[in-house]
């Protein structure tokens, strides 16, 4: 089993005028998992066969682009708390020489509870062993301090 560390940053200040603020609507969640698999082989996975992604992934499906290439946009079916869900990501960012990738959730069931969504993966060798280390950072939006933290996604690394 992967071993996992979180470390949450919310509330993030943002900067009005000269005054800084704090807000408990926006977040960031990061999350190392220790993997067996080279950072260049995971990366390839996310990147082009994003539909090899483990167990709680029940689907990826290509929408619209080329898989690898940044605008993408993948249709994914999974299972959060439960419950089937649905998100429809666009890849903003795509960086095979650092085994880096970013997706923006534009619609489905996490835009019912946040105003924006991203999810980025940073994966690099272990200094060690063989094997790497998958850096996830969520950055999100919430649409009303009704809505929590997204902690529990993180069952989904």
């Amino acid at each position: 089993m992967p071993s996992l560390n979180i470390k949450q940053t919310t509330p993030t200040s943002n900067i009005v005028g000269d005054t800084m603020a704090s807000s408990t609507l926006t977040g960031k969640l990061e999350a190392d998992v220790d993997i067996k698999a080279s950072p260049e082989q995971f990366h390839e996975m996310f990147a082009h066969k994003p539909h090899h992604v483990h167990h709680k992934i029940q689907g990826c499906d290509l929408h619209e682009g080329e898989r690898g290439k940044v605008g993408i946009i993948v249709h994914w079916s999974y299972v959060h708390d439960g419950k089937a869900k649905k998100a429809k990501e666009v890849v903003e960012a795509v960086d095979p020489d650092k085994n880096f990738i970013t997706f923006r959730v534009i619609e489905g069931d996490l835009m019912e509870e946040y105003k924006s969504f991203v999810a980025m993966i940073l994966v690099s060798p272990k200094s060690k062993d063989s094997g790497s280390i998958v850096h996830w950072t969520l950055e999100y939006e919430k649409l009303h301090d009704g809505i929590a933290h997204p902690e529990t996604l993180l069952q989904l690394v």
